[in-house]
């Protein structure tokens, strides 16, 4: 898969090619056989619970990780043969931010400039560029440790592109940030791919996975939806979302479960979830047992399902993971 010069890495529209990817660690399989390309200048948003193989498989393809089987290029560079090649072009960013407290604004962006062998006049520029657009200019000479997690964050990205990497790797970026920072962090990271950054990010935000382009969701290492988010909405919700507006939803909610007709039944904000394939066939009975039970409906529509409920329906579904 492997690519070699400058110029058919450009022509190559796909900043990452990935085909039947595996991480073995002893006898446990963190991904199994994992697929999928990512187009150049698209944010790519990659989901799944704790321990369903994302951070794996992002180490892979930042050649921080030997793949088990299968093969990956990014940016046309192979994983395993062209590591080097790959982290010149690419930038990273945890949710560890991995900064140094101890160093000011300035500091920090000197020292990850320079460890991407960007110099001179070439670095102030990219400062600059950086500090303009994380809103950062005047808190140069400020402690990192002395900056909100808002201000960290936008200083962690501002570490991660001062080399102007081609594609851009967000791990978890926004765990722990208020609302607020998260909102505007997104707003930063479409300007980068405006401007032809590719972004691959991992996050657990549904809101979050709106906003990106292209989604694929991971459950025990495989993925099992992929797609635009409102693609994935159209074809892989398991069934009908019956929205419930009632006065005692904490009474309503294991009522609802004992019935064990639903593929979910969850608390959305203040409104009850659940998922079946026929709604219309089920109303009656849903009423009849909330009204044993005492509780008042106030409303109940089939709605169209959001993010959320497709994505928990994709990794609860009853996917063949044995061949």
């Amino acid at each position: 898969m492997a690519r070699n010069g400058r110029e058919s890495v450009r022509a190559n529209q796909h900043a990452v090619q990935a085909i039947d990817l595996s991480k073995k660690f002893g006898d446990f399989t963190a991904v199994d056989r994992v697929s999928f390309t990512i187009k150049r200048g698209t944010i790519f948003g990659f989901l799944g619970p704790n321990g369903a193989g994302k951070t794996t498989t992002i180490r892979m393809l930042l050649g921080l990780l030997k793949p088990t089987l299968g093969e990956a290029t990014v940016l046309g560079f192979d994983i395993v043969k062209q590591t080097a090649e790959i982290k010149k072009r690419i930038g990273y960013m945890s949710q560890r931010f991995s900064l140094y407290d101890d160093l000011t604004v300035d500091e920090n962006l000197n020292f990850f400039g320079r460890t991407y062998g960007v110099w001179g006049k070439r670095l102030q520029a990219r400062k600059d560029f950086v500090l303009h657009m994380a809103g950062l200019e005047g808190r140069e000479g400020e402690l990192t440790r002395n900056l909100s997690g808002g201000w960290k964050q936008r200083l962690a990205l501002g570490t991660a592109i001062i080399h102007k990497p081609e594609m851009l790797f967000l791990d978890e970026p926004t765990a722990g940030v208020d609302p607020i920072s998260r909102r505007a962090f997104w707003d930063l990271i479409y300007e980068l791919a405006a401007g032809g950054t590719t972004i691959m990010v991992t996050t657990h935000y549904m809101d979050e996975a709106e906003l990106c382009q292209r989604l694929a969701f991971i459950q025990h290492g495989r993925i099992v939806a992929e797609g635009s988010p409102g693609g994935i909405k159209e074809r892989e919700m398991h069934g009908q979302v019956l929205e419930i507006d009632c006065d005692e939803p904490t009474l309503a909610i294991p009522a609802l479960r004992e019935m064990e007709v639903f593929e979910e039944v969850a608390l959305y904000g203040a409104q009850i979830h659940a998922v079946a394939p026929d709604m219309a066939v089920l109303v009656p009975q849903i009423e009849q047992r909330l009204e044993d039970e005492g509780v008042q409906v106030r409303r109940m529509d089939v709605i169209a399902p959001s993010l959320e409920d497709v994505f928990i329906s994709s990794v609860r579904a009853p996917a063949d993971l044995e061949e």
